[in-house]
């Protein structure tokens, strides 16, 4: 990755950075709402907005924000990388002490960031995320019910409490921006590598704005390979839990074979049913399926790390046109 400070230039005191995906119409707003929460800060500031692929045409909207405005400094990928390699890119593009994090689509309000900075300061905390008092009131129930389901099992299986009403809105010291920049993994997930740093944090309640336009580009599809891809890079319990299954049902097995050597020895054995045969075939070739199609994805995400690839592919930059990638 990138040296995120060149020698030259001066450290802002905060860098705000928002990933744009599908978000043009409400650039001009954000942009107009972070100036002024900053200026209550500091005039030592820069917003790194980091346009992911946008389909909607972002990136003439930062190109003129940045030309109105030096503080404004943008940043257009090659493609489509994601939300938090988009995070990642703009994480080692900034240059501030502080570091705030929020999404483009203004349901994280940004005058909320002088307050959780200064609850950050005031408290000694490494890091203070926004509490959302009214999680995904907005939302579509079954928003709401897979987003629940998805923390709980989270948690479980990587051992490290999730929060629902946590995302990534919040403000982050460098030294957890640099420790979160270190982690090598390919897959990232921005919350779970903060948890995992870990370091003095904090939250405070902030309420959650509902969407002025557009929609979610998270659909059902994208929710359910991104909680897959989590799982899988950030814990092997699944497959912990698959062999104490495995060791269960072997047991069980056990029993069931000496009860049965019993009932012969006795003669009791008479002839075995269809239907129990059946079902019993049916239940260990889903199982072994099952345990195979996991092992498997594990490959797949060994396959991925070990190609190395970069997290992204930087097209252009506002300060220095387009560039041959990073």
């Amino acid at each position: 990755m990138p040296d995120s400070l060149p020698a030259a230039a001066p450290r802002p005191l905060l860098s705000i950075v928002s990933p744009v995906y599908q978000g043009a119409a409400l650039l001009d707003e954000l942009v107009a709402r972070l100036h002024a929460a900053a200026r209550r800060l500091t005039p030592e500031y820069e917003i790194v907005l980091v346009d992911d692929g946008s389909p909607d045409a972002a990136w003439p909207h930062i190109q003129r924000l940045a030309a109105a405005d030096g503080r404004v400094r943008g940043l257009r990928l090659t493609r489509n990388f994601g939300q938090h390699r988009a995070l990642t890119a703009g994480f080692d593009y900034c240059r501030g002490e502080w570091v705030a994090v929020l999404d483009c689509d203004l349901q994280d309000p940004p005058e909320a960031l002088p307050e959780l900075l200064q609850h950050a300061r005031q408290h000694g905390a490494d890091y203070v995320v926004a509490r959302r008092g009214d999680a995904h009131a907005a939302d579509a129930w079954w928003r709401r019910a897979s987003s629940r389901l998805f923390y709980r099992v989270l948690s479980g299986l990587t051992g490290v409490a999730q929060d629902p009403a946590v995302g990534n809105f919040g403000v982050y010291h460098r030294r957890v921006i640099d420790a979160v920049r270190r982690l090598p993994e390919r897959n990232r997930f921005f919350p779970v590598m903060v948890r995992w740093v870990g370091m003095r944090g904090s939250s405070l309640t902030v309420p959650r704005a509902p969407r002025p336009a557009g929609r979610s580009a998270y659909s059902l599809g994208r929710r359910l390979n991104l909680a897959l891809d989590v799982l899988l890079a950030w814990s092997d319990r699944p497959l912990r839990l698959t062999v104490q299954f495995g060791l269960g049902i072997s047991a069980l097995a056990l029993v069931l074979g000496l009860l049965t050597i019993v009932r012969f020895l006795l003669g009791q054995i008479t002839v075995a049913g269809y239907t129990s045969l059946v079902l019993l075939m049916c239940f260990f070739c889903g199982l072994i399926i099952t345990v195979l199609g996991m092992v498997g994805l594990y490959v797949g995400q060994t396959f991925e790390e070990a190609k190395q690839r970069p997290l992204y592919l930087v097209d252009e930059t506002t300060e220095a046109g387009r560039l041959g990638g990073e």
